[in-house]
């Protein structure tokens, strides 16, 4: 579920936040670290979750109107296809979902089910919604396509969910974008075959990732003066305070790759900060960090510092 991009943003966050504190409680971080990458799965699952709850919504008010004493005809056949759109299906009859979410004790919508009511009215009120049920035809792909179009346009971009989620865990709002992509990449994927599991991916690939997580902190915040030193001469023209604060995180977690995880190719290290680099910082970050990176590589390879491992790692 989770990429190696998303892992380095999290200590990226974390390697941040303890140099804003000053503080030296590596341990109480780790655990944080540890905690708020756990809490993403969490995310996805609510977000996975909202879009059962909202079929369920829609469901209950059909057979709300249906038993109106004056119903109108449309009332009495209403247009079923939300309701009964495949992939809605899959994830209303998921029981790992339910028993998932059950266990995590995760029950936002049942609590809180006005913002269900919110999204479902703006879904009612879409373009999207219009055309997909004035359409007649009716395959898995089409169900699939209008879910993708209404997560991308209606949901994700919905600012009271928006504000909800920050009111619960203010570390969600840094993590939204990311869930968000990987609900969006389910859905992609998603067969008419696809098993209750399919929708429940582990966090971590592997526990690789898991172990690259710690230890990109730790030696990154154990290293933290002498990764400073690396950075220190390399930019004449920019006084070290000067230096945008998430740039110098970033510059110290890519030289911490390239002298302490020799299984990481150069050039993997340099595109995954530059990358970051522009979503999280500055817009001329990502060709300040480049210029560095450049300059310490090719520093490192004359003095015969960069000993990865590997096929084609260079």
């Amino acid at each position: 579920m989770l990429t190696r991009r998303h892992i380095r943003v999290k200590v990226m966050q974390s390697v941040y936040a303890m140099l804003q504190s000053q503080s030296g409680d590596l341990d109480k971080e780790e655990k944080f670290l540890n905690a708020s990458i756990a809490d993403m799965y969490n995310l996805y699952l609510i977000l996975l979750s909202i879009l059962s709850e909202i079929r369920k919504k829609a469901e209950e008010r059909i057979f709300i109107s249906r038993k109106k004493y004056l119903a109108t005809s449309e009332e009495k056949n209403p247009n079923v296809k939300f309701i009964n759109n495949r992939l809605l299906q899959l994830l209303a009859n998921n029981q790992l979902l339910k028993d998932e979410l059950e266990r995590r004790k995760i029950n936002f919508w049942e609590n809180d089910d006005e913002y269900v009511n919110i999204i479902l009215q703006d879904i009612y009120e879409s373009d999207i919604y219009k055309k997909y049920m004035a359409d007649k035809n009716s395959s898995f792909s089409d169900d699939k396509d209008f879910i993708l179009d209404i997560y991308s346009h209606v949901i994700a971009t919905n600012e009271k969910l928006y504000d909800y989620l920050e009111d619960k865990k203010l570390t969600w709002l840094d993590d939204l974008p990311l869930i968000n992509t990987m609900v969006l990449k389910v859905f992609k994927k998603t067969k008419p075959s696809s098993s209750d599991d399919y929708f429940m991916p582990k966090l971590y690939k592997d526990q690789e990732d898991k172990n690259f997580a710690l230890q990109l902190l730790r030696k990154t915040v154990l290293n933290e003066e002498k990764l400073q030193n690396e950075i220190d001469g390399k930019t004449p023209n920019w006084d070290t305070e000067r230096i945008a604060e998430i740039d110098s995180v970033l510059l110290k977690m890519a030289i911490c790759e390239f002298l302490h995880f020799p299984s990481i190719p150069v050039k993997v290290t340099i595109n995954e900060y530059l990358e970051i680099a522009k979503e999280y910082s500055t817009p001329k970050s990502s060709i300040f960090i480049n210029g560095i990176l450049d300059k310490l590589v090719k520093e490192y390879e004359d003095k015969k510092m960069l000993n990865k491992s590997g096929r084609g790692l260079m």
